[in-house]
């Protein structure tokens, strides 16, 4: 007598975000980029439904990040002087799906950057690059009021994923999205609670739960990893059982995270028994992200081009077998 699997069943789907518009909705994006709808655990596609798959944005500055490792700049060469270049070349040649600008320059205490300034690239960027955007700021809440605010005016109708809004800084940024047609970016410590608050306080304002992406604070492999996966699994599960405030996708920093570790950085001179960091880097980055994606993560914003093919090749084995 054949067994029969066991399945599980829930109630309720998480939401569906889509980033980006096209030239019929007013934007010029290429094509836009949709996450979400799934009524399965990840990768679970005997149980339930992922109607869309994760995708990889590739994280660029508006300042060449010169405290990165020589291993992790060597990719890029001289395009990361040039923002405008830099992303050309990951959507180009390393494929990546998004592109997510983060401001950092803009910080009163690196370049202190002008909102203006900022305004500028970002039009630029957008004049000179198809795929859909997310735009970060520098993390002082002052500077990222302004600077945030005016691109999402200069940006109105390319329905970009702007962040971070957290618990303690949020009306502004939300009320610039709102009135530009953005999505937005809900930031919160590693706390299913914080996370779900954060969604309400936003939601509360009037915003789309549709246009909130949720970023939970994580970990790289080895750092607490399996914390941040506890945490994120049972968001999911509270959002399948019908927690309306819980069933935004995920966006996951991984190459913020991977890359501050020594395990991934450390010169191969310093560290001769951890081997070539060249190779270490990126598998580090790698094996972060592919974990996040079985937590949940549906959008990762990731550094290294060969921990991208890596993630887009376990996402594509992953992916088999789903239908839709």
């Amino acid at each position: 007598m054949a067994l029969e699997l066991l399945k599980e069943r829930w109630s309720s789907a998480i939401n569906v975000l889509k980033v980006g518009a096209v030239k019929e909705e007013g934007g010029t994006r290429a094509s836009a980029i949709t996450v979400g709808g799934q009524t399965t655990l990840p990768f679970l596609l005997d149980e339930g439904g992922m109607p869309h798959r994760p995708v990889v944005a590739m994280e660029i500055f508006d300042v060449a990040p010169l405290e990165w490792p020589v291993s992790l700049l060597e990719p890029f060469g001289d395009a990361v002087k040039d923002p405008v270049k830099w992303a050309k070349k990951c959507i180009n040649e390393f494929k990546a799906d998004l592109i997510c600008l983060t401001l950092k320059g803009t910080h009163p205490e690196a370049e202190n950057i002008s909102a203006d300034k900022a305004v500028e690239l970002v039009k630029n960027m957008l004049k000179e690059i198809s795929t859909p955007l997310i735009i970060i700021g520098s993390g002082d809440k002052e500077k990222d009021n302004d600077v945030l605010a005016r691109c999402s005016q200069a940006t109105k109708g390319e329905n970009c994923l702007f962040g971070l809004a957290a618990q303690d800084n949020f009306k502004t940024l939300v009320a610039s999205c709102m009135a530009d047609d953005h999505c937005i970016i809900a930031d919160s410590p590693i706390d299913i609670n914080i996370a779900k608050q954060v969604n309400i306080l936003i939601t509360d304002m009037g915003f789309k739960p549709e246009k909130i992406a949720m970023h939970p604070s994580t970990a790289a492999l080895g750092y607490g990893m399996e914390y941040v996966y506890s945490i994120m699994e049972r968001s999911r599960l509270a959002a399948f059982v019908g927690d309306k405030m819980l069933a935004m996708p995920f966006i996951i920093f991984v190459g913020q995270e991977a890359w501050k570790v020594k395990e991934a950085a450390a010169n191969v001179a310093d560290e001769p028994g951890w081997g070539d960091e060249r190779m270490r880097g990126p598998l580090w980055e790698a094996a972060t992200a592919v974990a996040m994606l079985h937590a949940g993560a549906d959008i990762l914003v990731m550094r290294h081009p060969e921990a991208v093919a890596t993630v887009k090749r376990s996402i594509d084995s992953m992916m088999k077998g789903n239908n839709d």
